[in-house]
């Protein structure tokens, strides 16, 4: 039985969730800042830094498929206390084997007990962000997505700060890690327990845990799960392939100078960070559905724009169209899968490895296309997945009983 909480207790559980996004966005961005300086320090070439982020990758998928069985074992409050202090450790392991030892292998080490943990909690903090929609009644997600964007941007400042006052990667990452740590054990005492996060300690003993394990499983075996799971491969993978491949395709493909690859980069993620803000209250307005449609059209159209665009001018607009439209298929996604309380977090965990997944595997696989037929012909594939994600979306229409990104046409 969930306890009442007062609205101070929610507006402190929601601040701590926003935190933890916040937290996960700094980790990501204080590594990616600084791995020209790793780079140098270490003296590898490109191949070695492609296999760390491999490592990385790989144990994200990992902390990602452990998140269940934390979620049933521990609950999410415990979990994400615990993989916070994993992430932070391994940024500050990272710095330790840039500068202290000179250890490629070290870096590698930090660089898997980063992904670990921020694997594990971006599944645990979805999980908690879900339960709060479902506290309020309102679309939050998008809003928790947006800070952890927040998160980067900070954290490519701080990083940019850093490297430009040559502050040496170790000091950086300790000082970051330290953050990271203090704000896991402030929220930690903020999340109330509550069962929908498998929080509650009423029934504690063991085939309590096997059982919701078994529930956690089951979300597996659902076709609403890969239903929306298009919806986030869609969204994730044309997410993804920006972040990685737009500032070159800019370079490359329209013979813009590095600087303005950058610049795209930078609209792209403004233009996706300011959709997150307030695209709530539009899906509670015109319901989940309709916004996921009109989106696909939007990162559809962007992305066609971005491909062919004659101009820069036009290839910066539809970099901007390509972040507003893949900017709310992941958060949207956990929200639908999160409408059965009794089944959220299995069906939660179930959705974001998917979406993740393909975050992490799509950009890769992207450049290995890009070889053969060049990078801007690759990013056709993106338009395919993009239109894919609008036809899957009414898989994301709220089910009987939930409220939340049903709209407002009803009344």
């Amino acid at each position: 039985m969930e306890t009442a909480l007062t609205r101070s207790q929610y507006v402190r559980w929601r601040t701590a969730v926003f935190a933890i996004f916040l937290a996960s966005g700094l980790s990501i961005a204080t590594w990616a800042s600084r791995v020209p300086a790793i780079k140098l320090a270490l003296d590898v070439d490109n191949i070695e830094i492609g296999l760390m982020l491999l490592g990385a990758g790989i144990a994200s998928i990992v902390g990602l498929s452990l998140a269940n069985l934390v979620l049933a074992r521990f609950g999410a409050r415990r979990g994400m206390l615990v993989a916070m202090i994993v992430f932070a450790a391994g940024v500050a392991i990272i710095g330790v084997g840039t500068d202290l030892v000179h250890s490629y292998i070290v870096v590698v080490a930090g660089l898997v007990l980063f992904g670990l943990g921020n694997g594990a909690v971006d599944v645990m903090m979805n999980v908690e962000g879900a339960a709060i929609e479902k506290q309020s009644g309102k679309t939050i997600l998008p809003l928790f997505h947006a800070f952890f964007s927040f998160g980067t941007v900070i954290g490519a400042g701080i990083g940019a700060a850093a490297a430009g006052w040559h502050v040496d990667v170790v000091f950086h990452t300790a000082v970051m890690a330290v953050i990271i740590v203090l704000i896991a054990f402030a929220s930690f005492a903020n999340v109330p327990a509550r069962e929908l996060t498998g929080d509650t300690e009423a029934a504690a003993d063991k085939p309590h845990w096997r059982e919701r394990l078994h529930t956690a499983m089951a979300a597996w075996r659902e076709p609403r799960t890969y239903a929306l799971g298009v919806i986030m491969l869609g969204m994730a993978f044309a997410e993804g392939g920006a972040n990685d491949w737009l500032a070159l395709g800019m370079v490359e493909g329209h013979g813009a100078a590095p600087a303005i690859g950058a610049l795209g980069l930078t609209v792209f993620s403004v233009s996706m960070t300011i959709v997150r803000i307030f695209g709530g209250p539009l899906v509670d307005r015109f319901g989940r559905v309709a916004t996921l449609r009109v989106l696909s059209v939007l990162a559809a159209g962007g992305l066609l724009l971005f491909i062919l665009a004659p101009s820069i001018p036009l290839v910066f607009v539809g970099a901007a169209l390509w972040g507003a439209g893949v900017s709310l298929g992941f958060p949207l996604g956990m929200s639908a899968a999160a409408d059965d309380p009794a089944k959220a977090a299995a069906r939660v965990s179930a959705a974001a490895t998917i979406g993740y997944i393909s975050f992490l595997c799509g950009p890769p696989i992207l450049g290995f296309i890009s070889e053969q037929i060049g990078l801007l012909n690759t990013l056709y594939i993106l338009v395919a997945l993009a239109v894919a994600s609008g036809l899957a979306s009414p898989a994301a229409k709220p089910i009987a009983g939930s409220t939340v990104g049903a709209g407002h046409t009803h009344h």
